[in-house]
């Protein structure tokens, strides 16, 4: 179960560290990589409750083989892929719906093997195998990016998927329900609902969110972006209230409505929701900072990642080792508090003129507030109801994590290359050296969206273009503080989600959960 764990989290860590390496092999862009990263959480977010109960009609044991299958089966697609179209095949989706049918098994599985003294320890090892994947994944993706090529990684999961298969063997699966019927209808809802909310966070960056840009579609005299997150809103509400009739009327249904009404597992679900959140967010604009913005290889971006892996896994595994009576809701209140100091320690040093360096002390921050989170969540979630509920409860939490992950790629990516766009615009009007007739060219072209482009890069292009030398230097100049507006503005956006995140830990307990009895969800 560790060990699946572990390929789960490694995959995207590896993703973020090689973007730029992966974009250029593919002939992409950043953006489609990013297009890719969301969609394989946003695969995993919107199937993950349909997943959790998949493992009730198969059987956890083997919805969980199924799922490596799945998985082996677009690790092999995505380090084959010659293009954007079969990555997004092999990684987004192949993967994805092996995530999907993987993740809640875990919980479901771990819950089956072990008696209720060791499951706080098994959760914590579980835990702590993501960790150490956060911790290896830039390291291991940046050393076959510069060294060899991303590929392997993929390649190399396919063996450790091979392995997991022969040591599922051992674990003691838990039998199928009887007469558990896929509610079709419910998800396709889920899906749907889910999918627009992503969506439309995703395409505010190059239309807005709110009002549209130039060149833009319109619907409504509003952009896009903000009428699929209603939309995505209203089905999902459509999505509970369809669940809550199928409970009534003992149909059977995707998740029991009544489980989102525990405080304690809602404020769980909540944090691991903000968590992945400002970690995904976290973990795609610093890789961009240090290798478009600085330059660096993928290694060397792997390694200045380091700090915040190393972090998270010391304090991921060691506060349940040194403090296992510590209060689970002021921990995490604590992480919540070290990840916006960090994120705004980021946004105060970044510059145009910094080095590498300046990121070491700020990651260690995030590091250990993602850490100290990671130490307390998945014992909160899962003890917030029944045992013979673990299996909606891991369709849940993973739910929130993998929508958390989406999201925070999605908005840090919309905010970067938004803030971009403007700050170029302006720098590029207010500047003489710049003629107003290739200004105005600019605005036109790039009305959807600056791209986000090393020095080099942009020199190239321009030179192509025949663009005088003098005015070279100057269009890459404005560039370059365009790009660290770009990654500020984020940074800004996810320090003040981060400190929203506090609002939803008041469920969180005061006392470690085996202090006390188990709550009762309220009755359907």
């Amino acid at each position: 179960m560790a060990t699946g764990q572990f390929v789960m989290a490694l995959d995207t860590t590896v993703m973020n560290t090689a973007i730029a390496t992966v974009a250029k092999d593919l002939g992409t862009t950043v953006t489609g990589i990013q297009t890719a990263i969301t969609l394989y959480t946003l695969v995993m977010a919107s199937l993950m409750i349909t997943g959790g109960k998949l493992g009730e009609i198969l059987g956890r044991k083997r919805s969980f083989s199924i799922g490596c299958v799945v998985y082996a089966c677009g690790s092999l697609t995505t380090a084959l892929a010659p293009n954007l179209v079969v990555l997004i095949i092999g990684w987004s989706f192949l993967e994805g719906l092996g995530a999907v049918l993987i993740m809640p098994a875990i919980v479901a599985l771990v819950a089956s093997n072990f008696g209720k003294p060791e499951r706080p320890r098994a959760y914590g090892l579980v835990a702590a195998a993501g960790a150490i994947a956060a911790a290896l994944g830039p390291v291991i993706g940046g050393a076959f990016t510069t060294y060899a090529s991303w590929r392997w990684v993929f390649a190399g999961e396919v063996l450790i998927v091979l392995v997991i298969l022969v040591l599922v063997r051992r674990v003691n699966d838990t039998p199928a329900e009887k007469r558990t019927n896929l509610d079709l209808g419910g998800t396709a809802m889920s899906a749907l609902g889910l999918g627009m909310i992503v969506l439309g966070v995703l395409v505010s960056g190059s239309w807005g969110f709110i009002q549209p840009k130039p060149g833009a579609p319109t619907w409504l005299g509003l952009s896009p972006g903000i009428w699929l997150v209603l939309a995505g809103g209203v089905m999902s509400a459509v999505f509970l209230a369809w669940e809550k009739r199928r409970v009534t009327r003992h149909e059977g249904a995707l998740v029991d409505p009544a489980l989102l009404r525990v405080r304690q597992l809602r404020s769980g679900v909540g944090s691991f929701l903000f968590m992945f959140l400002v970690q995904a967010g976290i973990f795609f604009t610093v890789p961009l900072y240090l290798s478009v913005a600085l330059g660096l290889s993928a290694v060397e971006t792997g390694i200045r990642l380091l700090p915040l892996s190393l972090t998270l896994l010391l304090f991921a595994v060691g506060i349940p080792k040194l403090r296992p009576d510590a209060s689970p809701q002021r921990v995490v209140r604590l992480g919540f508090l070290a990840v916006f100091a960090g994120s705004v320690l980021l946004v105060v040093l970044l510059d145009v003129s910094a080095e590498a360096k300046i990121i070491t002390w700020p990651l260690l921050l995030a590091g250990a507030g993602l850490g100290a989170l990671a130490s307390q969540l998945g014992s909160v979630t899962v003890s917030s109801v029944p045992d013979e509920m673990s299996g909606q409860v891991g369709g849940l939490q993973n739910t929130g994590t993998q929508l958390g992950a989406s999201i925070g790629t999605a908005l840090a990516g919309a905010v970067v290359i938004s803030a971009l766009t403007a700050s170029f615009f302006t720098g590029i009007q207010d500047n003489p050296e710049v003629p107003a007739d290739l200004a105005s060219q600019a605005q036109t072209q790039l009305s959807g969206g600056v791209p986000f482009l090393s020095d080099d890069q942009l020199r190239v292009a321009l030179d192509n273009a025949d663009v005088p030398p003098a005015t070279v230097d100057t269009v890459v100049a404005t560039n370059a503080q365009s790009r660290i507006a770009g990654l500020r503005s984020a940074l800004a956006v996810l320090a003040m989600l981060t400190l929203l995140a506090l609002a939803v830990t008041g469920g969180i307990p005061r006392e470690q959960p085996g202090a006390r009895p188990k709550p009762n969800p309220p009755p359907g």
